[in-house]
C-alpha cells in the first residue's frame, strides 16, 4: 500500500537541480497533489474473490503447541482436525503437537513436535550437543524490535539458526502433513494449487512479524509470490470471533450461569466445568470430524445489532484482546477497539519456575545445565507442563514434579553435595525435596508462579474495560490454551463481578484452529477492521510562509515548495472497510520527469506532518516508468490507490494517460 508521504522522488530531479536548497531533505519528493481529486475521499470498490479451492486448510501455528484442521468447500460444515500424533504427552490433550523442531547436526530438518522431543530426548549427550533443537520460537517475532529476513534464533545448544528458515520447515511440515491426510481421504495425490491456506497470527503482531510468516510460507513453497491469494494471514482472535459465534449451548461453559447446564451446577468450583467440558472433549475426539452447524449460535441470538463482546485469546505467547460489534442481519463483525494485549501468554509461568530454580540452584549452575544437558532440561520442562496444569484455586495437596536423574547426577558434580542440601539451604520453604527424588510444591507455590502472568492480564482487561468504546460488553469469551486454566478463569470472574458473562468453549484450545478454517472459507465474514498504523506517501506541497518550517523550502525553477510533506492515505486507528480502496491523484513536480518514484510511508502515531518526523518509516516504494509515452493532459495524472481493510495492505500506482500500473506490497522487513 501506498503513502504519499514521502513519494521520495527522482534522482532525475535531484540532478537537475543546480541550486542547492536549505531543504534538509530526506530525498526530494518529486509529486505533487493534484487539486480537485486529490480531496476525493475513498471510492471503496470491493476485491474480487479471485480463485476458488477445494479445500481450505488452516495452521495454528501457536508458542506452545501447533497443528492444523481443514474442510472441503463443498461440505464447509464439516470441519475435520488433523491425525492424532504419536507420542502425546500425559494429562494434556495430543489434538495439537509441540511447536518443537530438531535439525541433525548439518542443519537439515529431522523431525517436528513430538517426534523431534522424543528423537532429541533418546540421543546420547555427547552426540545431542551437535544437533540443533528448538522451541518457543515463535515468540522472538513479537519480541524483537527490527526484525528483519536475517533475524537470528538460538537452538537449545548455543548454535545461531536464522528465523525464516526454521518457520520454514515447520510449514512445510505441516504442509506435507496436510497433502498426505487429503490424499489418503480422497483417494489420489492431492494438489497443493487446490488448497487454500490459512496461517493465523497473533493480532497484536506488527507488520513485519505478519510480513514474516508470508515470507516463510514463499519460502517453504506453502504458496509461490506469483499466487499470494492462495494464502490468507488470519488474526487469531477474529477466527476464535467467528468460531465462538457458531457455538450451541452444549459445546461451552457458561462461568456466569445461574441456571445447571450440561450436568453441573454454578456452584460447583471454577474448573469442574472446564473438567467435564474435557471429558465431553475426549469422548467425542474419537471421531476428529466436527460439525459446525450452519445456524447462529443459540448465545449469539441473544446478541442484537450493535452488541458488543471481547474475545480473550490467552496462548502460550501472548494474549490478545479484541473487541467486536455485530452487525445483523448477516451478522458480520466489525472492531471497534484495535487490538491490544501484549506478552503475557503461558510462558510467563514456565519463566517463573525457571527462576524459581535458580533461586534454589544458583543461575550458574541451570546455565550450565541447559548447554550441557539440553534434553534433560527438556524433560524437567515437560514434567513442569503436565503440573502447571493441575494448579487450581481450591486444590489443598502439593505437586510434585520429577527431577531427572541428570540433574541431581550433574548437580553434585557441578557443587559437590546433593540436591536436598540445596533445598534445605535455600530459603525457599515452599517446596520441599520428597524421598522419591521430586520436588513437592505446595498449592502456594505452583499458584504464586501464575501470579505475575494474570496480574498482567488482569491489568489490561481492566484498563480495556475502562475504555469508553468497550462500555456495556454483553459477553467476554475466553479461548487459547491458557483459558483452560482454573486460576485465570477466577481471576476473570474476580474482575469482572458480573458486568459481563465470561463464555469458555469446551475445546478451547482447537477454538482458533476451527474459526481459521472458517474465516478461509469466507474472508468477508470479518467487515471493518481498525487500521493499526497510519499511512501515506511523501509529497512537495507550495510553500505557505508562517505555515511551514522553513528548512523544508525548496525553491525549483523559481517555484517555492515544501518538501517532506506527508499526505495521510489512512491514520492509525480508523475504521476500514474490508477492500477498501482510497485513491489519490498526484502530478510529478517537474512535467518532464520520466520515472516517477512513490515511497510509501507508516507510522504508528495518528497525526503526522512531515515523512522526517520521529517513528516513520518508509515501508514500500512504487516505481512507474513513463519513459517513451507522452500525455496529452496538460498536466500527467499519476493515480495512487491503497487497499486496505485486509490483514495485510497493497499498494499500486496508474499513470492515467497510458493506463500504465505498477503494484507493491508493503515492505516492513528491510530496514
Amino acid at each position: 500500500m501506498m503513502t504519499e508521504k514521502e513519494t521520495a522522488t527522482e534522482k532525475i530531479i535531484t540532478d537537475a537541480m543546480a541550486n542547492p536548497s536549505p531543504a534538509k531533505s530526506m530525498g526530494d519528493p518529486g509529486i505533487t497533489p493534484l487539486s480537485p481529486s486529490h480531496t476525493q475521499q475513498n471510492d471503496t470498490d470491493q476485491v474480487p474473490s479471485g480463485q476458488s479451492f477445494v479445500v481450505v486448510v488452516a495452521i495454528d501455528f501457536g508458542t506452545t503447541s501447533s497443528g492444523y484442521a481443514y474442510a472441503f468447500t463443498k461440505e464447509p460444515e464439516c470441519i475435520h482436525t488433523m491425525r492424532r500424533w504419536e507420542g502425546g504427552d500425559p494429562g494434556v490433550s495430543n489434538q495439537k503437537t509441540p511447536t518443537t523442531i530438531l535439525l541433525t547436526p548439518d542443519r537439515k530438518f529431522h523431525s517436528f513436535g513430538y517426534a523431534a522431543r522424543d528423537f532429541y530426548h533418546d540421543l546420547d549427550p555427547s552426540e545431542s550437543k551437535h544437533w540443533l533443537y528448538l522451541e518457543k520460537f515463535k515468540m522472538k517475532l513479537h519480541t524483537t524490535a527490527n526484525l528483519s529476513i536475517d533475524t537470528d534464533l538460538h537452538a537449545a545448544n548455543g548454535k545461531r539458526v536464522k528465523a525464516l528458515d526454521i518457520f520454514a520447515y515447520a510449514l512445510a511440515f505441516f504442509k506435507e502433513q496436510a497433502l498426505k491426510e487429503l490424499s489418503d481421504q480422497t483417494g489420489g495425490d492431492f494438489d497443493n494449487n487446490d488448497v487454500r491456506w490459512v496461517i493465523t497470527v497473533p493480532a497484536i503482531w506488527k507488520m513485519p512479524a505478519k510480513q514474516f510468516m508470508r515470507e516463510a510460507a514463499y519460502k517453504s513453497a506453502l504458496v509461490s509470490r506469483e499466487n499470494p491469494e492462495q494464502l490468507i494471514i488470519a488474526l487469531e482472535p477474529e477466527a476464535a470471533s467467528i468460531y465462538c459465534r457458531k457455538l450451541r449451548l452444549h459445546q461451552m461453559v457458561d462461568l456466569c450461569t445461574q441456571t445447571t447446564q450440561n450436568g453441573f451446577s454454578p456452584t460447583d468450583n471454577v474448573g469442574s466445568g472446564m473438567t467435564q467440558a474435557k471429558e465431553h472433549v475426549r469422548r467425542n475426539r474419537q471421531s476428529r470430524t466436527f460439525l459446525v452447524e450452519n445456524v447462529i449460535g443459540e448465545l449469539w441470538s441473544e446478541l442484537e445489532e450493535g452488541d458488543r463482546y471481547v474475545v480473550v485469546d490467552c496462548g502460550g505467547g501472548t494474549v490478545d484482546l479484541t473487541v467486536h460489534q455485530i452487525r445483523l442481519p448477516e451478522g458480520h463483525l466489525k472492531e471497534l477497539y484495535k487490538a491490544s494485549g501484549g506478552p503475557y501468554g503461558s510462558l510467563g509461568i514456565d519463566y517463573e519456575f525457571e527462576k524459581l530454580l535458580c533461586k534454589i540452584f544458583g543461575q550458574d549452575f541451570i546455565d550450565q545445565f541447559k548447554i550441557k544437558r539440553p534434553a534433560a532440561w527438556v524433560d524437567l520442562m515437560i514434567a513442569f507442563e503436565s503440573r502447571k496444569r493441575a494448579a487450581a484455586p481450591d486444590r489443598t495437596n502439593p505437586l510434585n514434579i520429577n527431577l531427572p536423574f541428570s540433574f541431581i547426577d550433574y548437580y553434585k558434580k557441578f557443587r559437590g553435595h546433593s540436591v536436598e542440601h540445596a533445598l534445605r539451604k535455600s530459603n525457599v520453604d515452599f517446596v520441599k525435596w520428597s524421598s522419591q527424588g521430586m520436588l513437592r510444591m505446595s498449592p502456594d507455590a505452583m499458584n504464586s508462579l501464575f501470579k505475575p502472568t494474570i496480574d498482567h492480564i488482569i491489568q489490561h482487561l481492566r484498563e480495556l474495560f475502562e475504555k469508553p468504546e468497550v462500555s456495556d460488553i454483553k459477553f467476554l469469551f475466553l479461548v487459547g490454551g491458557f483459558a483452560e486454566s482454573p486460576l485465570l478463569q477466577q481471576a476473570v470472574q474476580n474482575m469482572l463481578q458480573g458486568r459481563s458473562r465470561i463464555i469458555i468453549p469446551h475445546d478451547v484450545g482447537l477454538t482458533i484452529l476451527k474459526g481459521a478454517v472458517l474465516f478461509g472459507l469466507d474472508p468477508s465474514i470479518i467487515k471493518v477492521r481498525r487500521s493499526p498504523l497510519t499511512y501515506g506517501v511523501g509529497v512537495l506541497n507550495r510553500f505557505v510562509e508562517g505555515k511551514h518550517p522553513p528548512e523544508k523550502l525548496l525553491v525549483k525553477d523559481g517555484t517555492r515548495w515544501c518538501t517532506d510533506v506527508f499526505d495521510t492515505f489512512i491514520a492509525a486507528d480508523q475504521s476500514v472497510a474490508l477492500g477498501e480502496m482510497v485513491k489519490r491523484s498526484y502530478t510529478p513536480a517537474k512535467p518532464s520527469q520520466q520515472v516517477i518514484v512513490i515511497h510509501v510511508y507508516c507510522s504508528e502515531k495518528e497525526n503526522v506532518g512531515f515523512i522526517s518526523e520521529p517513528g516513520v518509516r518508509k515501508c514500500g516504494t512504487l516505481r512507474l516508468d513513463v519513459t517513451g509515452t507522452e500525455s496529452t493532459a496538460p498536466r500527467r495524472e499519476i493515480q495512487t490507490l491503497m487497499q486496505f481493510g485486509d490483514t495485510e495492505i497493497r499498494a499500486m500506482a496508474v499513470d492515467v494517460s497510458t493506463g500504465r500500473t505498477v503494484k507493491s506490497s508493503i515492505d516492513f522487513l528491510s530496514h
